[in-house]
């Protein structure tokens, strides 16, 4: 409810490792999409590739990123200089789940602060 998913890659690169200009190649859908999306809050980065992308992707339309760039990790959160509170989360990949990195509790954690973010900072 409330939401949407978009992803910085169209396609599933060899190995599940997408490549830079890949990204580069489908970074126009994403740029479109959040041009469209104008009454999203909240921004859940799965992984660390789609938490760099969302950076990039802002920049380019026009948003002044903090120095140093907040890092990655599991609930990071920050907004200062973005359009988005961003919320980083483990991407919910086979390995992470396999091996515990990434677990049922941790993901609805990750969702459920996403919904009191945004509840909080609702019209």
């Amino acid at each position: 409810e409330d939401c949407v998913i978009v992803s910085p890659l169209r396609c599933v690169p060899p190995g599940n490792k997408p490549k830079p200009d890949e990204l580069a190649s489908c970074a126009s859908f994403l740029r479109e999409e959040f041009s469209l999306l104008s009454r999203v809050t909240v921004v859940v980065a799965l992984g660390g590739i789609a938490w760099r992308t969302y950076h990039r992707v802002m920049a380019e339309l026009g948003a002044t990123l903090p120095r140093p760039r907040a890092k990655f990790g599991h609930l990071a959160t920050v907004s200062e200089g973005l359009p988005h509170v961003l919320i980083g989360c483990y991407h919910p990949s086979q390995l992470n789940t396999s091996t515990g990195r990434l677990t049922a509790p941790m993901l609805r954690a990750v969702f459920d602060h996403a919904r009191a973010t945004a509840d909080g900072l609702g019209p």
